[in-house]
């Protein structure tokens, strides 16, 4: 009887620690589902002049609007693809030159 006991004790411990631990840590959260599929936009202030466009040709455009070479800003629209946050290019009279995710 008494090994009974001690069985009993130490599976209601061993329980309680898994459920203590799992309290502790917290339900595991999915990161947010970025779709990298080589498509951006292209915008001016707040004016989209190209929507769901090559990351290629928002580079070039957005290059030829601000005067710049075409590798970097190719390099930046590939970053927005990949983490979902928009990059401005140049500053125009007319508002920010952004690349912002489709």
């Amino acid at each position: 009887m008494n090994i009974m006991r001690k069985a009993g004790a130490g599976i209601a411990l061993t329980g309680s620690l898994l459920l203590g631990g799992g309290a502790l840590a917290g339900p595991a959260v999915a990161a947010p589902n970025q779709t990298q599929d080589g498509l951006i936009n292209v915008a001016i202030g707040d004016v989209t002049i190209l929507e769901d466009v090559n990351i290629g040709v928002a580079a070039q455009v957005a290059a030829n609007i601000c005067g710049v070479k075409v590798g970097p800003v190719a390099v930046l629209g590939q970053a927005v693809d990949r983490t979902g946050a928009p990059a401005t290019v140049c500053t125009t009279d007319q508002g920010p030159i952004t690349l912002r995710q489709n």
